[in-house]
């Protein structure tokens, strides 16, 4: 397509969604986005159209490989609401939120996990989510692997059966179901399905990731637009400044477990 073109059909849709809010967003992917409206970034979504004076429309594809290049690159939608501040592929907002990897476990074996230094993960069934199309280990399976922690570790495809409802719930349901003794989760995804679970969990924070200085276990999300698309990327930093309360208080509904950004030398937050 001739550059000329391209930039014309990006203004036209420019121009045709000013009474929209038109968002890239996976239709299965609690708890973040469903079709039925019922994830955090559906509300957050829908918080943003209020104050903007606009109505959400979705672009609904499977965020996995090629998400991005099929929705936003697109042109068909405008706004991703949850992608890891700096991510390189889009332009990104200030970071809304920050949060870590945890450890889910049942109540009722009162293991009061949390530290990956912990002599009994040598023996715990341990699940991680395997991400990816070619099922790359997360930071937990990695510090593991480097304590040759390996045999009793088991994955879970964080994609899982797309046909079925939360693919991600699996890992935790493992859990409660006495599958595995313990789950190594992203913050966001452990805290919501522990939180909806039948059997009472407990999610902790995971300590002592500092020993593994390969290893990122916290992560700032932010927003993400087209490149190049300033104006709407400074519409929801202001946004975000605005609402940090009104958008903790969502997160916390969620069970997303938050965590303050490092202090960096100059005395700032990173």
């Amino acid at each position: 397509m001739a550059l000329g073109l391209l930039i014309a059909l990006n203004v036209s849709a420019s121009a045709a969604s000013d009474g929209e809010l038109r968002v890239c967003a996976d239709p299965n992917n609690l708890p973040f986005s469903n079709s039925a409206g019922a994830g955090l970034e559906n509300r957050l979504a829908a918080m943003l159209a209020e104050h903007f004076g606009q109505h959400v429309s979705y672009t609904w594809w499977a965020q996995r490989r090629g998400f991005i290049r099929n929705t936003l690159k697109a042109g068909a939608c405008d706004l991703v609401i949850g992608v890891p501040a700096g991510y390189d592929l889009v332009e990104t907002t200030k970071p809304y939120y920050r949060s870590t990897y945890v450890f889910v476990t049942r109540q009722d074996q009162h293991l009061d996990l949390s530290s990956l230094l912990d002599p009994r993960l040598h023996h715990l069934a341990i699940g991680v989510h395997l991400i990816g199309d070619d099922g790359n280990n997360p930071p937990p399976a990695q510090a593991l692997g480097e304590q040759g922690i390996v045999d009793n570790v088991r994955g879970y495809s964080i994609y899982g059966d797309y046909r079925q409802a939360d693919p991600p719930a699996r890992l935790v349901e493992a859990v409660a179901n006495g599958e595995i003794d313990v789950a190594a989760a992203w913050g966001p995804l452990g805290g919501y399905f522990a939180q909806h679970s039948p059997v009472p969990l407990t999610v902790a924070p995971i300590r002592d990731y500092e020993r593994f200085t390969s290893q990122q276990f916290q992560f700032a999300i932010a927003m993400g637009v087209r490149k190049g698309d300033h104006a709407l990327r400074d519409r929801l930093n202001a946004f975000i400044d605005e609402h940090r309360p009104e958008i903790k208080s969502l997160l916390r509904s969620y069970g997303v477990p938050l965590v303050e950004a490092p202090v960096t030398a100059l005395g700032g937050h990173e």
